[in-house]
């Protein structure tokens, strides 16, 4: 359940864990290599301040990017900056977006994002959190998956859990955390159920894209290969 005010100061939190963390940083160490192919941490800091912004124009009912390549653009040519201009982006972004979630409005409103998917306004911040939190762990600065809030953990899993829901490509396929909580996803393509255990923390980096699963425990078939996010 998403609850507004829980979930902005969910984001907040998450926000000054990561300035913090990247303000420890120097420039060269911006430049290094991420944990994401291709990208540089300075491409992960440039990408998260415009996501910031970004979601302000979903909740004020503009496109959230000019274009694909608008945003690949404004990445790229951010990510070289040295470290306190990447510091002074992130923050100032971040108030941006919350200046804009802290003002009255309907939260139960939709809106739209990117490629024609919606959501209600509210679910706009824990996608923001969810961001933060991911590519906080991206930088490779040594926060993990396992240091993640249980609470976002077990929602973020239950996010990506359904947005695989029904997918073509994917099988009927049963989640397991070790502690006992369960999710159901995929259901799209043909076989199944798999049964896939393991520590939340596995369950999420496989379902986002950050782990290849080889720490779960597989029945019923062999791993889904799922599809990008």
């Amino acid at each position: 359940m998403n609850d507004h005010a829980h979930d902005l100061a969910s984001v907040q939190a998450a926000t000054e864990r990561l300035l913090t963390a990247v303000g420890a940083l120097d420039n060269a160490a911006v430049t290094h290599s991420s944990r994401l192919p291709g990208w540089t941490r300075g491409h992960v800091l440039a990408h998260l301040a415009r996501n910031a912004d970004a979601l302000v124009n979903v909740l004020e009912g503009r496109p959230m990017y000019v274009s694909g390549e608008a945003r690949e653009a404004d990445i790229e040519r951010g990510a070289p900056r040295p470290l306190d201009a990447h510091l002074a982006d992130v923050r100032e972004s971040a108030e941006r977006f919350r200046a804009v979630c802290a003002a009255p409005a309907d939260w139960s409103r939709t809106v739209e994002l990117r490629n024609g998917v919606t959501d209600r306004a509210v679910g706009v911040l824990f996608r923001r959190w969810a961001e933060v939190e991911l590519h906080h762990v991206d930088l490779g600065i040594g926060r993990e998956l396992e240091d993640l809030p249980a609470e976002f953990t077990e929602r973020e899993i239950g996010f990506l859990a359904q947005r695989f829901t029904g997918h073509r490509d994917v099988p009927a396929t049963d989640l397991t955390a070790d502690d006992g909580r369960s999710w159901r996803t995929g259901g799209g393509a043909g076989g199944g159920p798999v049964v896939v255990e393991g520590a939340a923390a596995d369950l999420l980096g496989w379902l986002a894209g950050r782990r290849d699963g080889s720490g779960l425990r597989v029945k019923g078939g062999a791993l889904p290969a799922l599809p990008p996010l």
